[in-house]
């Protein structure tokens, strides 16, 4: 597989080895952005550095030996024209790479780290658009199965042929069909491969294309040239991608560190943000980088998953745009807060507890000062605010009181009025001054006998 200097991002995962964490962090060709490429060297810091597997290029010498080399002319790494398949190994052994160290035969690959199980491989058989060398695929049979690593490398090639081949010669180790036009994937090939490798292009253009590939059981491969700051990462991780191959494994392994332990489940709903204060959207929920996407009291948006990452649940509202889901009520609609939202609130009771979230299972933070008017900074609920936010924590709307100047002339009192029963709050403070005299006091009561409200003299 190429990459250039840039840097080509490749995401892959086995149909067997799946982590928790989402996405495998593979090194491509060891750890080339700190040592030489496809070097036990290299190998060694990729793994040290996070590194689940490590990618490597294979080619086979004149005499049959598998090579480990991504160019089938190692000018680029020796600094001299010599071909792989046209010297004998010993010869190509005996070639130094910058670091000192020979070029390496997959088999001694496997002999260094045959005692070391947390080490894996992912191997690309490098093949001629006519399918040469034609041994290759027997001859990394032999050499998987002579050191029994069958669970603990994956092959991917270019090669259909060489993939249809290795089904059957090892049917339990995982194959990765790279592509660069979709006009290559078709039934045939998903009927012998467990994923495909695919241009992020091909997903810009086709949005739903992880999805489908997903529900056809293939892992979904992406490779791009990209320079991986960043918001290039942030893009990768919203994406549901299976895995990714990177010349800097230990940024991946601090993705995939960030993004362990989370859990993301569909939405596609429409909500309201119920904040005082604007809040700014972030690229993904797992390191929260900003962006510069705001959203403002009332704005509605569309909400298509919900991502739980570190104990706290973030919506997300675009393609690499992350709320916190707190201040957004899918139910909730905005005439059904109006009359309360400029009013204050105060506890209902001596001692009412705040929390952290507004839901029943949040850690409790503390309690609400009993001699205290609060704002009211967000809500979240359902026919009627079920929850509020103060500048001590959430708390339960039917623990407080509503407090202010809720005269009948009130917009806020004549937006009250034309709710529906379901939607009246009763915990409402009526000062005494609200009504001009005795009568008017009792004609309110008799309209609104269903108000648990409390008279402030």
């Amino acid at each position: 597989m190429k990459i250039n200097k840039s840097g080509f991002l490749v995401f892959i995962l086995s149909l067997i080895f799946i982590f928790n964490s989402g996405f495998l962090v593979v090194g491509h060709r060891g750890n080339p952005s700190k040592y030489p490429e496809e070097t036990i060297q290299s190998d060694n810091s990729a793994f040290n550095d996070g590194a689940d597997y490590v990618e490597l290029d294979l080619h086979v010498s004149k005499d049959n030996v598998l090579v480990v080399s991504h160019d089938r002319d190692l000018a680029r790494v020796i600094g001299s024209s010599v071909i792989v398949s046209q010297n004998n190994f010993s010869y190509l052994h005996s070639l130094r790479q910058p670091n000192g160290e020979p070029i390496i035969s997959l088999d001694q690959l496997f002999e260094y780290y045959k005692d070391k199980p947390n080490t894996k491989f992912l191997l690309e058989t490098k093949k001629t658009k006519h399918n040469n060398p034609k041994n290759m695929e027997y001859l990394l049979a032999n050499s998987i199965k002579k050191y029994n690593m069958q669970n603990r490398v994956m092959i991917h090639s270019f090669s259909a042929d060489s993939l249809k081949t290795m089904s059957k010669l090892l049917p339990d180790v995982p194959r990765i069909f790279i592509v660069g036009s979709l006009k290559r994937i078709n039934f045939e090939v998903l009927s012998y491969v467990n994923g495909i490798n695919i241009s992020s292009d091909l997903i810009t253009q086709n949005p739903l294309l992880i999805k489908q590939l997903h529900a056809l059981h293939q892992k979904v491969f992406v490779w791009a040239e990209m320079t991986e700051s960043p918001k290039l990462w942030n893009w990768l991780i919203n994406n549901d991608i299976d895995g990714v191959v990177t010349n800097f494994p230990a940024t991946g392994y601090k993705y995939k560190l960030a993004k362990a332990g989370t859990k993301k489940y569909s939405v596609d709903k429409d909500g309201y943000y119920y904040g005082r204060m604007p809040t700014t959207a972030m690229e993904n929920p797992y390191l929260q980088i900003s962006t510069k996407t705001n959203i403002k009291f009332l704005e509605k948006v569309h909400v298509s998953n919900a991502v739980i990452s570190q104990g706290k649940t973030f919506y997300q509202i675009g393609n690499k745009a992350f709320v916190p889901a707190d201040l957004i009520s899918f139910d909730l609609q905005p005439e059904w807060l109006m009359p309360y939202w400029n009013l204050k609130i105060i506890s209902k009771y001596p001692a009412i507890a705040t929390y952290s979230e507004p839901q029943n299972n949040a850690t409790k933070t503390g309690y609400l000062n009993a001699n205290k008017k609060y704002q009211i900074l967000g809500v979240n609920g359902g026919s009627q605010p079920s929850w509020i936010y103060t500048s001590d924590g959430w708390v339960k709307a039917k623990d407080i009181l509503y407090y202010g100047l809720f005269n009948q002339n009130s917009i806020a009192f004549k937006q009250y009025a034309a709710l529906k029963p379901s939607s009246k709050a009763t915990n409402i403070v009526l000062p005494y001054t609200n009504f001009a005299n005795k009568n008017q006091k009792i004609n309110f009561w008799k309209h609104y006998k269903s108000v648990n409200a409390v008279i402030f003299n």
